[in-house]
């Protein structure tokens, strides 16, 4: 599974909201909620965030196991 959970310390971090994504990313509503919701997105979206942020996709993203993941 993929977790949003770095992106969302980056944004508290940057004290960036869903509205920054938007209208300073570029980023759709729908995606937004994506993201929220922990859905997938596209490699464009990850491309948008690293470049609103500044940042490499590790800092966006986390693989978590599946074994990992009952925990």
């Amino acid at each position: 599974m993929i977790s949003y959970e770095p992106l969302m310390i980056l944004m508290k971090k940057e004290n960036a909201t869903t509205y920054t994504l938007r209208e300073k990313g570029g980023i759709g509503s729908a995606t937004v909620t994506r993201i929220l919701s922990g859905e997938s997105i596209s490699t464009n979206t990850i491309d948008a965030l690293c470049q609103l942020f500044n940042c490499k996709i590790e800092d966006l993203l986390e693989f978590i196991p599946p074994e990992e993941q009952s925990q």
